[in-house]
């Protein structure tokens, strides 16, 4: 594999890192601007809504210089960010630079999934993409904790700083290392929204918004309930996102190694799971060893419906799949923001930081209606075009016999 890769996977590894850090130092941030949990928890949606509207906006503007260049000022705009984050002196400011940091999001793993694969032969490119997004991967397991560490020991601005010095080295390599490639040509809009008229396509990224958001309904929400409700320490809340991370590469692998066999029961089975645990959340919540298994649990169920979502998203819109591919990782991220937004409403309104876990109990189930509902729309297509073939085949030889008299 190129070292390319490494200055994509370094770059993804700071933006996992920011992502997710967050959810460790809500009680840090919150104290030091004096707002409540559920207000600090607005981080976590602003970030969310960001790529969200990011993701197709950077994507088409991308198209209009070489992919490298994108590549560099994604990464610009994301050290501006996190730069902005760490020494912004109001809320309202931490929240601006949250947004700025999170326009890079969707546009760099969309553009850098097809750097990779160009660097490398074609039965290779798999490989490549997947070694990009180890990057992600990795974040949840050593950098988020790692950051959650720095900012409980050294202060929450300091893990932004240094969330922004990963981002100085990815750009520094991607300027090294990616070697220039062709600008692309110029994407069609109107072709490409013409793949969100397919009903399938649109239900597809609903089960992304909605399975997605389950978790982070609960995960939002982390330090505060493991410290207030199952009573860890501060300090512990450092490796119970370690277990959060472990279970989300198992999961993501899982997914990815069955989504190409049975991707609709994958889909059944690990969104019925997700609901249930997350349900039985509210009560293991209480317990420090149930709490830290459902944690697990509730990382690689979340991240074993997301090569199949990704992979359904597709599939279903192989007409437009530069552009789906953005929206997808926007609609992610959409359930990010609703999740942690309806999950801060619950805690506000006085139920509990578990009550959060009703929340993404009712999206994940959510999402499982969707899919037994797509599943069902296309067994019903693939019988009636059954149906069209059978009777074209018979009419064939009632057309040759006619002829022959």
């Amino acid at each position: 594999m190129p070292l390319a890769l490494l200055a994509l996977s370094i770059g993804a590894f700071g933006i996992g890192t920011t992502e997710f850090v967050i959810m460790g130092l809500l009680p840090e941030v919150a104290g030091e601007y004096g707002v409540s949990i559920p207000t600090a928890g607005l981080l976590v949606t602003g970030y969310a809504l960001g790529v969200v509207l990011g993701a197709p906006l950077m994507t088409v503007l991308g198209t209009r210089i070489s992919r490298k260049r994108m590549l560099m000022l994604l990464m610009g705009l994301f050290v501006a960010g996190n730069v902005l984050s760490a020494l912004a002196p109001t809320f309202a400011l931490m929240l601006t630079g949250r947004v700025v940091a999170s326009l890079a999001h969707g546009a760099f793993f969309g553009i850098g999934s097809v750097v990779a694969a160009g660097l490398v032969a074609p039965e290779r490119k798999a490989g490549a993409i997947a070694m990009m997004f180890t990057g992600l991967t990795v974040a949840n397991v050593v950098g988020v904790p790692l950051g959650t560490f720095i900012g409980q020991n050294a202060g929450w601005r300091a893990t932004f700083l240094v969330v922004a010095g990963l981002g100085v080295v990815g750009l520094a390599g991607i300027a090294r290392l990616v070697p220039e490639q062709p600008r692309p040509e110029g994407v069609r809009l109107r072709h490409e929204l013409a793949a969100f008229r397919n009903a399938q396509v649109l239900l597809a990224m609903a089960m992304t918004v909605l399975g997605f958001g389950g978790v982070f309904a609960a995960i939002t929400y982390i330090t505060p309930m493991m410290t207030e409700t199952a009573g860890f320490a501060d300090s512990s809340v450092t490796w119970l996102l370690v277990l959060f991370g472990l279970g989300m590469v198992g999961g993501n692998l899982l997914g990815g190694r069955f989504a190409d066999r049975r991707l609709m029961p994958l889909l059944y089975v690990s969104l019925g799971a997700l609901a249930v645990v997350l349900a039985l959340f509210t009560v293991t919540a209480h317990h420090k060893v149930a709490a830290a298994v459902t944690i697990t649990l509730i990382g690689a169920l979340g991240f074993a419906t997301v090569p199949p979502l990704q992979k359904r998203v597709l599939d279903q819109a192989s007409a437009a799949p530069t552009l789906a591919s953005a929206v997808n990782i926007g609609a992610f991220n959409l359930g990010n923001a609703l999740s942690a937004w309806l999950g801060g409403i619950v805690i506000a309104a006085g139920f509990g930081y578990t009550a959060s876990n009703w929340v993404g109990a009712a999206l994940a189930g959510s999402a499982l209606v969707l899919a037994v509902v797509s599943g069902a729309l296309e067994r019903r297509t693939a019988a009636r075009g059954r149906v069209v073939a059978t009777a074209a085949a018979t009419a064939k030889p009632d057309r040759a016999a006619a002829a022959r008299h």
